[in-house]
């Protein structure tokens, strides 16, 4: 694989890292409660890639999240990975955006489900901002 728009990252522990070649098929932020609850964030942030354009290197664990979909996660340290649903995404594999090792130069380009986003995030920009954590500045 070449560099020209290489994406690389990992799990926490680092048994499980994987590159990404080519033009994402999109960023989005998913807001639903099945994401919520696997990754016990409030919101999940998921870049797609054709299954082709990924390689991965170590052996995620699979859970059958739903009848269709599968999430993986790393065994070791319990990082979520990567997400597979051939019904609703052939031939695609989401990436928990999460794990890139630049996500800054990754920005989302959507917002899904937002049918099922937290009220509060509604405000999320109003809240107190702290470097690091409070009184450590």
């Amino acid at each position: 694989m070449s560099s020209i728009h290489q994406r690389r990252g990992q799990c926490h522990c680092g048994a499980i890292s994987y590159i990404a070649e080519g033009k994402e098929v999109y960023h989005s932020l998913c807001h639903c409660t099945d994401c919520r609850r696997w990754s016990g964030a409030p919101m999940v942030g998921w870049i797609a890639f054709k299954n082709e354009q990924i390689k991965i290197t170590g052996n995620p664990i699979a859970y059958s999240s739903s009848k269709n979909a599968q999430r993986y996660f790393c065994g070791a340290c319990g990082t979520g990975l990567f997400y597979r649903n051939e019904i609703m995404l052939p031939g695609l594999i989401d990436i928990h955006s999460g794990t890139l090792d630049d996500l800054s130069a990754n920005p989302p380009d959507s917002q899904v489900m937002v049918k099922e986003r937290v009220s509060w995030l509604d405000h999320f920009e109003k809240l107190p901002k702290f470097q690091t954590y409070p009184g450590k500045d």
